[in-house]
Formats: C-alpha cells, sequence, structure tokens
C-alpha cells in the first residue's frame, strides 16, 4: 500500500499525518485512525501492515515528532488533541472515521467522541491512563508524583525506571509501593548518567493533563459511537489495566481483553515488542 505524507496548517501547529490507503476508500470503508500518547505515527507501523484492506491514517500529536508546535506552549491537552483530531478529519472529507487509540491516545480519542460525536463510528479504546477512575486515585497522582521526582532529581533514565516500577505494580497504590526504594536504571539496561533535558513528553508534567482528564460518562454514553474499552492479557492488575476497567465500568461496559502487553501491537523494532499479528486479528475482531 502506498503511504503518502501530509501536513495541515492549523493555529499553534503544523500537523502531520500519514495515509496509508486510497482517499477516499476504495471499499467505501471509513477511514481507520490510528493514534497514541506519547507514541507518535511511526509506532503504528506494524500494526497498520496488518490492514492492507483498510485506508489507515495515523498522525504525530502536537508537539510530538514531526508535529511542531509554532506557540510554544508545552503541554499535552487532551482536549487540544481532540480538537486536532476534529480538524484533521474535515480536512480529509472523512464521515464517521474508526478509531484505535492507545494509551494517551485512547484519553484524547474519549474526548473527541464527547465533544464531537459524529466523527467516530467505533472507538477501541486500549488501556486510557486516567486516574480519576481508580478507587486509589489519590495514591495514583502520589506514584506519578514520584516518578516525575525521580526524573526531574536525575533524569530519564532515572525517571523511566521509577515509571517502570509504577507501571509494573499490581493492585492499588499501598504504602509497600511507596516504602520501596526507586529502581536503579542500570536493571532495566538504561544509562544512569543525565542527559540534562527535562523535556521528557512522558515522564515531565506536560503530560499530567492526561492521567488528570476526567470523562464525561453522560456524553460519552449519548453519543452515537460504539465505544470498545481494551486492555491487554500481561496488564492484570496494573496500573493501566486498572484505569481500563475504571473506564470501562463508567460507561457501564465490560472491557475487551486484546493479546499481549500495554504496547501489544508493536513491532520488534520497538525495544519491547509485542504481538502485532494476533493483536491485529483481535483488532480486526473487534472493529467489525
Amino acid at each position: 500500500m502506498t503511504q503518502t505524507t501530509h501536513t495541515l496548517a492549523l493555529p499553534g501547529v503544523d500537523l502531520v499525518y500519514d495515509v496509508t490507503g486510497p482517499l477516499p476508500a476504495a471499499d467505501g470503508r471509513p477511514l481507520l485512525f490510528m493514534i497514541g500518547q506519547p507514541m507518535a505515527a511511526d509506532g503504528f507501523r506494524a500494526l497498520a501492515a496488518h490492514f492492507p484492506d483498510r485506508t489507515v491514517v495515523t498522525y504525530d500529536p502536537r508537539g510530538l515528532g514531526r508535529s511542531v508546535r509554532t506557540d510554544g506552549v508545552a503541554t499535552d491537552s487532551p482536549q487540544e488533541q481532540a480538537a486536532d483530531l476534529h480538524r484533521l478529519a474535515e480536512a480529509l472529507g472523512a464521515g464517521p472515521v474508526d478509531v484505535f487509540a492507545s494509551s494517551g491516545g485512547a484519553v484524547t480519542a474519549l474526548e473527541w467522541v464527547s465533544t464531537h460525536p459524529g466523527d467516530i463510528a467505533v472507538l477501541v479504546a486500549h488501556e486510557p491512563p486516567i486516574n480519576a477512575v481508580l478507587p486509589d486515585a489519590e495514591a495514583a497522582n502520589r506514584a506519578r508524583a514520584r516518578f516525575n521526582a525521580a526524573y526531574e532529581a536525575n533524569g530519564s533514565g532515572a525517571g523511566m525506571a521509577a515509571f517502570i516500577a509504577m507501571t509494573s505494580w499490581k493492585g492499588e497504590f499501598t504504602e509497600d509501593y511507596f516504602a520501596q526504594p526507586d529502581p536503579d536504571p542500570a536493571m532495566f539496561g538504561m544509562p544512569t548518567e543525565d542527559d540534562g533535558r527535562r523535556d521528557d513528553p512522558l515522564l515531565s508534567r506536560r503530560a499530567w493533563a492526561i492521567t488528570d482528564y476526567r470523562p464525561d460518562a453522560a456524553a460519552l454514553s449519548a453519543a452515537p459511537t460504539r465505544i470498545v474499552v481494551g486492555v491487554g492479557e500481561e496488564s492484570a492488575e496494573t496500573y493501566t489495566a486498572r484505569t481500563a476497567e475504571g473506564v470501562a465500568a463508567l460507561l457501564g461496559h465490560e472491557v475487551t481483553v486484546f493479546p499481549s502487553h500495554h504496547g501489544g501491537f508493536v513491532g520488534g523494532d520497538s525495544g519491547y515488542a509485542g504481538k502485532p499479528a494476533e493483536f491485529a486479528a483481535k483488532l480486526r475482531e473487534v472493529l467489525g
């Protein structure tokens, strides 16, 4: 399939996106958007390859990858990003689209449905990290602040090691969790030296608007969109599995189990490969 790259000039950003397949779609099916946060378009390469019969749209979210902000702002707001996706769908002349959304992209997609309910036919929201839906929301905020503090104090290796400790912890964030020392980055093969940067889109506070997001259950329930909340089979009891279950419960749904882990759709070039072929088969089944 042929991939073309385009730029959509929007207020405050030149939004770069890729289209794989014909426009309009040859068979009249909805465009299939694949979106993430802080993942950019290249993170969906392996998954998109398993949908040669669909026209797939991927993009670099505002301020990430190729989508350079021109307004000097350094926050990642689901509201702003949902507005970007609405404008992108309009620019493509797309009727209701199908969306696979991962992690912070799933948070953005929930906001997109809430504010522009006619844009999306089917949304598969895979493990959206939303603290407010957790029974231990306050402790989750504290755990987030902890990995951010490690990052601010000692750089990306220390911050990522603390982030992994948080996201791999099973169950609620108890005092047992907080009593643990921060892990040594070398345990994960990460650098121990500090590169001096503090603008990481995952470890800095720029992403806190994502995990602070509060879904509008009434708007989501009223939308014509069919919403499926996904969780990885290997994620059981971890932070993003619990947030997925919380979002599903808020909507009166059950979660749908997908193969592999939080990034189960990524290929071997990611450093933490999932099972993209199996994941794609499940996604195809869910999309219908």
